[in-house]
């Protein structure tokens, strides 16, 4: 795990925003803040900013809030910055161990920046272009699937009128379009990555994966290395069971999500316990023939 430890270096905290970028940079005992528009030049000035601020590398912390983060992310990893991508539910309870009463995205940056530099996260590895690519496909895959059954409740609903019903239809008619041509661009990326390709044809081994789920696991959870075993990987799904009982109350086992849902509601918590046991063994064969040993 990198971390800056091994060379000093300063902690950013980032308050990503959709519009905005607010970051305080700790530096020993001074704090500097600066705000820019969240775009490919506004990241450019904060990256001028740190180097004005004679900043060669820098330990940069913000939340995973998905397509808002990830071109700030991957811009830092390749300048050479630690990138660390965090759950916001740890910021969140960081910032309210803090006793903190007003909340700006200033103040949230610089609480950010002290978390950064208290726990040092761990560094983010930036998933392949094709994972990042199958990523989306797969969530507009789904997004899809979501529109086409609000349509068909709408075409169900008691009074539908003529006009109403033909929109329905058409709209329909597009979304089943839409779903096909997503599905083939999802099976080309698997044939024009063969290791990928691989990957996916060990999942579907597994009896109850279809193509459709192995593509989303394969998606969502792009680097398994990166879990400390099957039970963290399961609670990022949000298959592990977690109990509440304290004194004589005894509270109900609920399954928590702390991390991304990724997998479908026929995927049992089991059933995807199998399939990184797979993913494990596969990877594990893959590098021990890498090496010249026996599988």
């Amino acid at each position: 795990m990198a971390c800056c430890n091994e060379v000093i270096c300063e902690s950013l905290g980032i308050d990503v925003g959709k519009r905005e970028l607010h970051a305080v940079l700790l530096q020993d005992d001074r704090t500097a803040s600066k705000s820019v528009a969240n775009s490919p030049p506004g990241i450019g000035q904060l990256q001028t900013w740190l180097k004005n601020r004679k900043v060669s590398r820098v330990h940069a912390c913000l939340e995973a809030t998905g397509g808002y983060s990830e071109d700030l992310a991957l811009t830092l990893h390749a300048a050479d910055h630690i990138v660390s991508l965090v759950n916001p539910a740890r910021i969140k309870a960081f910032a309210q161990s803090e006793m903190l009463r007003t909340k700006t995205d200033r103040v949230y940056a610089a609480s950010i920046a002290r978390f950064c530099r208290m726990y040092v996260p761990k560094a983010w590895i930036p998933p392949a272009p094709e994972i990042r690519t199958l990523q989306r496909l797969v969530r507009r895959y789904h997004s899809l699937v979501e529109m086409r059954t609000e349509e068909q409740n709408r075409l169900c609903a008691p009074i539908v009128t003529a006009p109403v019903q033909a929109s329905i239809m058409a709209t329909l008619e597009h979304l089943e379009h839409e779903l096909k041509r997503v599905d083939q661009e999802i099976a080309q990326l698997f044939d024009q990555h063969p290791p990928l390709r691989r990957q996916r044809d060990l999942l579907i081994s597994i009896p109850g994966i279809g193509a459709t789920t192995a593509a989303r696991i394969l998606g969502e959870m792009p680097n398994i290395v990166e879990f400390r075993g099957v039970k963290a990987v399961s609670a990022f799904a949000g298959f592990l069971p977690s109990t509440k009982s304290r004194g004589q109350f005894v509270g109900p086992v609920v399954f928590q999500k702390p991390g991304t849902p990724i997998c479908v509601k026929r995927c049992t918590g089991r059933r995807f316990r199998q399939c990184v046991t797979t993913l494990s063994f596969g990877r594990l064969r893959t590098d021990c023939a890498s090496a010249g040993k026996p599988t």
